[in-house]
């Protein structure tokens, strides 16, 4: 099935032959639906800390950086704008030349909120010889529109999420990426320095680079601390190959393999480079102006502070096994495997061996929101590979929509997955976690794609905060709906969060 050409495709990737042949089994076998135990709930795996605990927390936080610690801000930032803007799209291709729909109605008599607005209006004067106001004026609503997307405008359309104007401030306009920066100074700082690192395309990767290099000094001085800002790109290595309807691999015209990216889950190996103790993520999109950061580095603080205390408990009970745990001991220590870590045996015996294994291993609490009908996956306890109940965060493709209980469970769960995430990558020794052996590889997505017309099956990698970080231990924090605001379509901006 493979010739010696696609051998050779295969290995200028880093792909081995065997990896190729696996993907394209799993696209014969699928993947199997996750077995539930329930949708998780405040007082079932889900934390709700009062105000007293949280300034708790935030205490052990700044204690935890006091030691010096290494703390990084990780933000996936590889996304293309492109789906933003899929509406204003249509409309310079429809058959029409004024606002139409509902979106374009709103986009257009909300236009000057836009952050962007003042760099649009210059270059469509350049472009058109016009402002945006004359041009819509004249009824010339496409040239606006087609400004703000194409490569001769401010080509929004193809710049990554992370470039765009978000949010508008007295000294100019800021960008997502800008706002990450912020974030990193005001609760991911240690040692007066914060590191913040992107994971960007590679198209984009020097005008990224060239945009934090333009800003960052500004706001090391206004806060007084150092950055230490460094990119990866997703690895080739981490990208599957695509495959036709009858499961052979799929082919470019040149008769070549047709590659596509890993999805989000491919970055848990740029995650695993990352030196560090302590690791936030959390989406380019979700970012608010800095009247309203205030909560939001509040419950960093809180989730990181409840992530190091769990932590600072595993590392002794960890210890006391080394030295040789009495049953007393294996009691109380099975009982916060039980209780605080959310993990139940099920039936297998709680020993020493067991425990070690439970606790020995990476570490993250989540930050989840009261469910308002967003999309996104949710909190649930999910039976593991090997017959424990743990908490996993699933997406709706991990669900057996045929299982009407399942399906019960995940449409009238309480809460639901803004990807707000504080980990813990070093083991009580101080050596890192290869993150990578902590992936439940039976957790990957087959989706259909289509390319030149023709149809075909795309293979995604256990997502980052799915599959990818399943074997770890898990902790959800419920925060305030104020600390999740992600920038979907063009006119989210126009939300008051964003204003």
């Amino acid at each position: 099935m493979l010739s010696q050409q696609d051998l050779q495709q295969i290995a200028q990737k880093g792909i081995s032959q065997e990896q190729i042949e696996s993907q394209l089994n799993e696209f014969k076998t699928g993947f199997p639906f996750l077995k539930l135990e329930a949708a998780a709930g405040i007082g079932r795996g889900i934390i709700a800390p009062d105000a007293a605990e949280r300034k708790k927390y935030e205490d052990a936080w700044n204690a935890y950086k006091a030691e010096g610690k290494r703390v990084v801000k990780f933000v996936p930032a590889s996304g293309a704008a492109s789906r933003m803007f899929k509406n204003m799209f249509a409309f310079v291709d429809a058959d029409y030349d004024v606002p139409t729909t509902d979106f374009e109605k709103k986009y257009f008599d909300s236009i000057e909120k836009f952050a962007f607005y003042d760099a649009l209006d210059v270059i469509c004067q350049k472009n058109e010889g016009k402002g945006i106001k004359a041009l819509i004026a004249d009824g010339n609503y496409k040239a606006v529109a087609a400004n703000m997307l194409k490569a001769e405008g401010l080509n929004y359309g193809q710049l990554p999420k992370g470039l765009l104007l978000f949010h508008k401030y007295e000294d100019g306009a800021r960008t997502p990426m800008e706002e990450h920066l912020v974030e990193g100074a005001l609760y991911a700082a240690s040692n007066g320095e914060a590191h913040v690192h992107f994971t960007v395309s590679h198209e984009h990767m020097e005008l990224f680079k060239a945009k934090v290099a333009e800003k960052a000094d500004t706001f090391a001085k206004k806060y007084g601390i150092k950055y230490d800002i460094t990119f990866s790109e997703q690895k080739p290595s981490t990208d599957t190959v695509a495959a036709n309807p009858d499961n052979t691999p799929f082919r470019n015209d040149d008769g070549s393999l047709l590659f596509r990216p890993g999805g989000h889950g491919a970055l848990i190996e740029n995650l695993n480079e990352i030196e560090a103790d302590v690791i936030f993520i959390k989406n380019i999109d979700n970012v608010v102006p800095d009247r309203l950061k205030p909560e939001t580095v509040e419950w960093k603080q809180v989730i990181a502070g409840v992530l190091v205390t769990l932590q600072k408990k595993a590392f002794e009970y960890l210890n006391i096994l080394d030295a040789g745990a009495t049953d007393a001991q294996l009691a109380e220590i099975a009982e916060f495997v039980s209780k605080c870590l959310c993990t139940d045996a099920k039936g297998k015996k709680a020993d020493a061996v067991y425990l070690r294994e439970k606790l020995n291993r990476p570490m993250r609490v989540c930050g989840v929101v009261k469910n308002v009908g967003e999309p996104g996956g949710g909190p649930f306890l999910t039976y593991n590979q090997d017959g424990t109940v743990s908490l996993q965060i699933l997406e709706s493709s991990q669900i057996d929509t045929n299982n009407e209980e399942y399906m019960k469970m995940f449409t009238q769960g309480t809460h639901f997955n803004p990807v707000d995430l504080v980990c813990a990558v070093k083991n009580y020794k101080g050596e890192p976690f290869n993150l990578p052996e902590f992936v439940d590889k039976t957790t990957g997505f087959i989706s259909s794609k289509s390319k030149a017309g023709k149809e075909l099956k795309a293979l995604e990698l256990p997502g980052l905060w799915n599959g990818a970080m399943s074997n770890w231990s898990t902790v959800f924090v419920e925060v305030p709906l104020g600390t999740f605001n992600p920038v979907k379509t063009v006119n989210d901006l126009l939300r008051d969060q964003h204003q």
